[in-house]
């Protein structure tokens, strides 16, 4: 799972226009897991961001319609897919603006 986060983060790094991000595992109830099976977040970050005021991981989710959630996973998307993916007629939606 590790192996993947460079790869993974980039792509939501560039989805995002940041340049920075925290990595977050929450291990066990009381670290605050709520979904139990491993696994990690990747929170894009710019700088003065505010994401969590003092930095003491108090959540504060983003409020973001169904639309924007959907274009963001686009964004994400399109920056995962191999290039050549891009070439089949079948995924022209997932890469019609892969850069």
């Amino acid at each position: 799972m590790c192996s993947k986060v460079p790869f993974i983060s980039n792509a939501i790094m560039k989805a995002t226009g940041c340049s920075s991000f925290n990595l977050l595992v929450n291990n066990g109830a009381a670290a605050g897991q709520v979904i139990y099976h491993t696994h990690m977040h990747i929170i894009p970050r710019k700088a003065f961001d505010c994401l969590w005021a003092s930095e003491s991981l108090l959540r504060r989710p983003l409020n973001l319609n169904d639309e924007k959630v959907s274009q963001l996973a686009d964004r994400i998307q399109k920056q995962l897919l191999p290039s050549e993916i891009c070439q089949d007629t079948k995924n022209q939606s997932f890469c019609s603006s892969k850069s």
